[in-house]
């Protein structure tokens, strides 16, 4: 049985390079390179008001003067050059070459009008300093900026920047791909169906699937057998066959008669490089190299045991693949005490709240056993502590992890 940060390293030692794709930008995709600006964004002077561009100068413009309204510029419209006296423009219309300000139209009284209702005559109603109500080329993105770093997922955000820029190509992560096969006779997956004596519904499935899916990688297979070796072998070959660089089992781990994945795994010539952490919950979590190459973990059955299987050893290999970083922890003071009666690392599910007095803190559920799940949804958070930790006091430094290595920790559903 080995230590966690052990086992990390054999982990982030197998895991296969990042490869890189060159398409479209879509949501979820991490980039493998920065992305750097062709355009000037905006890409002209334009206004950020409705109202008049004027030619003020340095001094700018008071308040009683009045000017004959000699244009209008619409969004949309060609450059323009400025003559005499202002111009009506309206919000992102771009600014006509020689001013160099606008007033809102608010501020502006209109002394007299063009049979159509154009305004041909303004008063200004208050001073314009030079440059208000323009936003200027570039003002927000220069060309040759570098706008996105490699490693940045892109969400909504990063995609409205890359649409503005024009940019119609990244170089981006290929997402891992990854097979999910569960284990046990005793699983049901229909939902709508009733449960036999001893039979209990698969959800490790559904939960795993959708964190593989959040975790940046392409689910290729899912697939329930029972505790039975040829089955399995059978579903592990259909997995690489899908084109699965990982591969996740749940179940028949452990020292149990119907334990028999060690044994086939063996027998395929696979390299077994760990089998049991020093970890709660988890500890028969299994580990080894396919001989193609592929990566397989084998999962504890227990709901629980899955999810921190996942988290914390699957995951890791995941961010390695799309070329992130190791990921680093929040710091945070737990609400209450703590008593920590093994000398394992610890995987709990856990809270963060704000107190009374604005304060962020971590607080550890109750019902932390391997199957339970209800916690889990009551759970924002993983709090880790490390195998040397001993009974920790309310206020006490722990780690936080976000449920998922491209989620932050949230504060989403709780209260203090």
């Amino acid at each position: 049985m080995i230590r966690y940060a052990e086992a990390l390293e054999i982990l982030l030692r197998e895991a296969p390079a990042m490869q890189k794709l060159r398409e479209m930008p879509a949501v979820g995709q991490v980039l493998a390179e920065a992305v750097v600006s062709g355009e000037d964004l905006p890409p002209f002077d334009n206004s950020a008001m409705d109202g008049f561009a004027l030619r003020v100068g340095a001094e700018g413009a008071r308040g009683g003067m009045e000017y004959d309204v000699c244009g209008a510029q619409a969004a949309g419209d060609d450059a323009a050059e400025a003559g005499a006296g202002c111009w009506e423009i309206m919000t992102g219309a771009r600014l006509p070459q020689g001013f160099d300000a606008v007033i809102p139209v608010e501020q502006v009284e209109v002394l007299v009008r063009h049979a159509d209702d154009r305004p041909q005559r303004i008063r200004l109603n208050a001073d314009v300093p030079h440059a208000q109500h323009i936003r200027r080329c570039g003002e927000d993105v220069a060309q040759g900026e570098a706008v996105l770093t490699a490693g940045t997922r892109l969400e909504a955000a990063q995609m409205m920047l890359l649409a503005a820029l024009g940019v119609a190509e990244v170089a981006a992560a290929a997402p891992p791909r990854v097979a999910l096969i569960n284990t046990g006779r005793e699983l049901v997956d229909d939902p709508r169906q009733p449960l036999a004596s001893g039979q209990i519904r698969n959800s490790n499935g559904s939960y795993l699937a959708q964190r593989i899916n959040d975790a940046g990688a392409e689910l290729v297979l899912r697939e329930t057998v029972s505790d039975d070796e040829a089955a399995f072998l059978a579903a592990l070959q259909r997995a690489l066959d899908a084109g699965a660089q990982v591969v996740l089992s749940t179940g028949a781990v452990s020292m149990g008669r119907y334990d028999f994945i060690p044994d086939a795994l063996r027998g395929l010539g696979a390299n077994l490089h760990f089998h049991k952490v020093k970890i709660r919950p988890g500890k028969p979590l299994l580990f080894a190299t396919l001989p193609d190459g592929q990566l397989f973990f084998g999962l504890p059955g227990n709901p629980v045991s899955s999810a921190v299987g996942l988290r914390f050893f699957v995951e890791p290999v995941l961010r390695r693949m799309l070329g992130l970083p190791v990921e680093a922890p929040l710091r945070l003071p737990l609400a209450d005490g703590y008593r920590k009666r093994h000398p394992l690392r610890f995987h709990l599910k856990g809270a963060l709240a704000v107190d009374t007095q604005g304060r962020l803190h971590a607080r550890i559920l109750p019902g932390q056993e391997s199957f339970k799940i209800a916690p889990m949804a009551r759970s924002n958070a993983w709090i880790v502590l490390d195998e040397d930790a001993q009974d920790l006091a309310a206020g006490a430094s722990v780690d936080v992890y976000g449920l998922g290595h491209l989620q932050a920790p949230s504060l989403a559903g709780v209260h203090a």
